[in-house]
């Protein structure tokens, strides 16, 4: 998986030297924000515009590369490892898609910003949908309540169940699509249901091991 961290690192670096690059053709305010509708309705400085993105990038790929190797747990991590590994690149991915849009914004580029973004997430919810099932109790990664980090019965329904609830949720985020004026909920409704029901679901679970 070494070759997972070096692709990663390599995006980073590229995302960088595209700032550095494209700095003297961007605008001093830069689109940087999109309303529920997809509409561009907030401005950042040139600086933070073309570096904010990287610079949480480079953040991202250094937590998450700490982070196994400090959990009390770490012999369960390594156990899904490899899927983990491949999520880190996809959320690196998806950050550094989200980058590009926002420069070809500030290009002229015209493009409703939900509709861009909504197969990504569809994507990324789908992948977290499959993490899930994969992942084993652990500090860090997963549904991480109460009951969840106090017994390994309730870790593996709890993820079970928000391994189906983020697939759907992945799925619903593409139907999104089909309703331009709607897609903003389309993300945002299905996750917080998700959310709210594992955080109950593993709370009665536990309940009923206890």
């Amino acid at each position: 998986m070494k070759k997972i961290w070096l692709i990663v690192l390599i995006i980073v670096i590229l995302s960088f030297v595209a700032g550095i690059v494209l700095y003297s053709s961007m605008p001093e305010k830069m689109i940087t924000h999109w309303n529920a509708k997809g509409e561009a309705d907030g401005h950042m400085n040139r600086f933070w515009g073309l570096f904010l993105f990287p610079i949480i990038n480079l953040a991202i790929f250094f937590i998450l590369w700490f982070i196994p190797r400090i959990d009390p747990l770490k012999k369960n991590v390594k156990k899904f490892r490899n899927y983990y590994d491949w999520f880190i690149l996809l959320f690196v991915v998806y950050m550094t898609y989200i980058y590009v849009l926002t420069i070809l914004a500030n290009f002229g580029v015209i493009f409703n910003m939900n509709n861009m973004i909504l197969p990504a997430v569809g994507i990324l919810f789908i992948y977290i949908g499959i993490l899930l099932k994969k992942a084993k109790r652990n500090w860090f990664i997963g549904i991480r309540t109460p009951w969840t980090l106090s017994s390994d019965k309730v870790w593996n329904k709890t993820h079970k169940q928000g391994a189906i609830l983020f697939i759907i949720s992945g799925i619903l985020a593409f139907l999104g699509l089909f309703f331009p004026s709607y897609s903003f909920w389309f993300i945002i409704v299905p996750i917080l249901i998700s959310v709210v029901y594992l955080l109950i679901y593993s709370y009665i679970i536990y309940q009923k091991y206890k």
